[in-house]
């Protein structure tokens, strides 16, 4: 089965309206009610076994086609980032400091989009499928641990998600096998020093000077002691100290992400991390306390299901690129869906193609809305391959 022109233009259509709806509207991760309402009442209202509430906020619904065949599962991520929206289009986010800065608008309004087109196409569906609309990817520990723990995999043979992703221009298709996204570990950093005069710091501990000797010394855990063909990152993206000009600060927190897709590489960052914190807090005389929360696994595709995605890709797609990519530093929580069914994500390119679109969690982020007819097509004709590829016995 193959969706026809006229199809894809229609849905197209209105995957932009709930997107736009959606993009105005942003709820933050586990507090997205609204948001799960209108999706429940959607599916529902084309006929779907809806379930409402999985994992807090979730939505899993399921259709069963007129024609044998596999489940196939289709994930989508529904919640927004804390960020003040700063673009001036019409769709613009009216909730203060609250956006959709990674596209899982765009990702939502697809996902209905192939509900809505298998609903409308019962007769000619073979198998089953699996909608879930998943809250809290921005979070850790992220909300698919919930989804799977209700039973959002129950009978599910295979599932597949898309990204929406600006950094590839619209019309792009890229996905690999194997490790694809890396897992996104978190750290903070406390030191505790003893506040005093800024025209005195003899008689001070200077926790402002302590930390900033660490944003320095950092850096050397990847470029000095990772294995330079193993990948790596160490950002601390936040310093926080001090509260006037003239007063030394007893009190500097940092904090900040590592990526890696070896836990062997995880181990050792974060004791190499241990080890320069202890040291260079022992040279300035002031205390610490340093914690590391691990966070989502790699993203591993299936090399099975990635080849499937790619030949498919190839197959329908007409207007750009499909293509192998290169590991991504970004992580994801489909990790823990792959982790107990075989799958593949992928990367719809949502980006201008003059390259000049705001990055992913950026205020000025939007998305190229052509590429949700991309991912409409590719989400249907996928499902599709797989739920008629029974394995023979």
């Amino acid at each position: 089965m193959s969706i026809d022109e006229q199809q894809l233009q229609s849905l197209h259509g209105q995957a932009v309206e709930w997107r736009r709806h959606l993009h105005k509207h942003p709820e933050l991760s586990f507090k997205e009610t609204n948001t799960t309402a209108m999706i429940a009442d959607l599916l529902a209202s084309w006929g779907l076994d809806v379930r409402r509430g999985v994992a807090g906020t979730g939505v899993v619904a399921k259709l069963s086609g007129a024609l044998p065949g596999r489940t196939v599962a289709l994930r989508a991520d529904i919640d927004a980032l804390p960020i003040q929206d700063a673009k001036d289009v019409a769709y613009a986010s009216t909730v203060p400091g609250v956006m959709h800065a990674c596209g899982h608008d765009g990702h939502t309004a697809q996902l209905l989009a192939a509900a809505k087109y298998y609903a409308d196409n019962r007769e000619k569906t073979a198998g089953t499928r699996v909608f879930l609309f998943q809250p809290a990817e921005e979070v850790l520990p992220g909300g698919a641990v919930g989804m799977i723990a209700d039973g959002a995999l129950d009978g599910v043979d295979v599932i597949y998600g898309i990204h929406l992703w600006t950094p590839l221009p619209v019309g792009t298709i890229a996905t690999r096998p194997g490790p694809l996204m890396a897992e996104p570990d978190e750290f903070e950093i406390e030191i505790r020093g003893r506040g005093g005069h800024g025209g005195l710091p003899h008689e001070a501990r200077d926790a402002l000077v302590a930390g900033a000797h660490l944003v320095v010394a950092l850096q050397t855990v990847v470029s000095r002691s990772v294995d330079p063909l193993e990948a790596a990152v160490l950002s601390i993206g936040q310093i926080r100290a001090g509260t006037a000009r003239n007063v030394i600060a007893d009190n500097c927190k940092l904090s900040g992400t590592v990526r890696s897709f070896d836990p062997r590489v995880r181990e050792l960052v974060r004791s190499r991390m241990d080890d320069i914190i202890r040291h260079a807090c022992g040279q300035h005389g002031v205390d610490y306390t340093f914690e590391f929360y691990e966070g989502y696994p790699p993203v591993v595709n299936d090399p099975r299901e990635a080849a499937r995605v790619l030949r498919v890709a190839a197959e329908v797609h007409e207007e750009g690129e499909v293509r192998e990519c290169e590991r991504i530093m970004a992580g994801e929580d489909f990790s823990y869906y792959l982790q107990e069914r075989p799958g593949c994500f992928f990367f719809v390119g949502a980006g201008r193609t003059d390259g000049s679109s705001a990055p992913h969690h950026h205020p000025g982020f939007d998305i190229d809305e052509r590429a949700l007819r991309h991912a409409i097509k590719l989400l249907i004709a996928v499902a599709d391959d797989a739920a008629a590829d029974v394995p023979q016995s």
